[in-house]
């Protein structure tokens, strides 16, 4: 690891960034260029300290998960990511096997999307970033590991997974993740998405059920129905944008027209903005 050279490419790669290129309002003149350390710590959810000793080389070998939650932070290309791997004395990940990295390019759309709930998830349903909305509406989806990463393993194995929706819409949402998947299944043709087939094959008799029925269809678009606990109903026009790998989709979910949704998120983003302001 060479701590020197790490420092100074993530003190560069910060102060490259301003606040428009995170989707931050501008807030004046600011005494030095960039991001303020506390910004990127927030981003990548670290402690502002430990990102300071990383600045200043006196920090330990950062872990992979914490390098990719900073490649996401600071907006990196897949050349920068591998750059910083490096420097961190990690072996860099394999570019035909991991899809958790989010272009630049659909995190500055994400950024900008700010009133409407929205999310960069892989075509196996594991979200990789959400805008604050997407908290508000779904929760932290995040920090989840393991099979439950994925939607579709979550759909049909925790039932709290169903909770948040209209029960005479389960049955639609089961053929509808199922015919997705069995699309990104045959156009990846990985390990990842044979092991996440086999694992519910084995843990769910609905998906066991369903899968030998050869529904195949790429989400595109579709209204979905939420009963979000604080605000209630929630009706909204999901469409996924679809990158040039098709590895991962940006999932826009705007409020349907004729309905009352538009006002309810409204509402969610004051109550959220109000949190956050309290826990400053």
């Amino acid at each position: 690891m060479d701590t020197q050279q790490l420092a100074d490419f993530l003190r560069v790669r910060r102060e490259a960034l301003g606040p428009h290129d995170i989707g931050l309002p501008e807030s004046g003149r600011r005494r030095t260029p960039g991001l303020r350390r506390e910004e990127v710590a927030s981003l990548a959810g670290i402690s502002t300290d430990y990102y300071t000793r990383l600045e200043q080389s006196r920090a330990p070998q950062p872990s992979p998960g914490v390098l990719r939650a900073l490649t996401r932070a600071l907006r990196m290309t897949l050349d920068e990511r591998d750059h910083l791997f490096r420097l961190a004395g990690h072996e860099v990940p394999d570019r035909r096997r991991a899809d958790d990295h989010v272009s630049p390019v659909l995190l500055g759309v994400l950024d900008r999307l700010t009133d409407v709930p929205a999310q960069v998830m892989t075509d196996l349903g594991v979200t990789l970033a959400q805008n604050h909305l997407a908290r508000a509406v779904f929760g932290d989806l995040t920090r989840l590991t393991g099979p439950s990463a994925s939607v579709v393993y979550r759909w049909f194995t925790d039932p709290e997974a169903r909770e948040g929706y209209p029960l005479q819409d389960h049955d639609r949402e089961s053929r509808v993740l199922v015919a997705d998947l069995r699309a990104a299944v045959i156009r990846r043709d990985d390990t990842p998405a044979r092991l996440l087939v086999r694992r519910l094959l084995h843990d769910s008799s609905e998906f066991a059920a369903l899968w030998p029925l050869q529904d195949v269809g790429v989400l595109r678009h579709r209204r979905k129905r939420i009963r979000h606990p604080g605000v209630g109903l929630l009706e909204l026009d999901c469409q996924a944008l679809i990158d040039e790998n098709r590895t991962q989709v940006l999932a826009l979910f705007a409020p349907a027209p004729g309905t009352s949704t538009a006002g309810r998120l409204t509402l969610l983003d004051a109550v959220g903005s109000l949190q956050d302001q309290n826990s400053l």
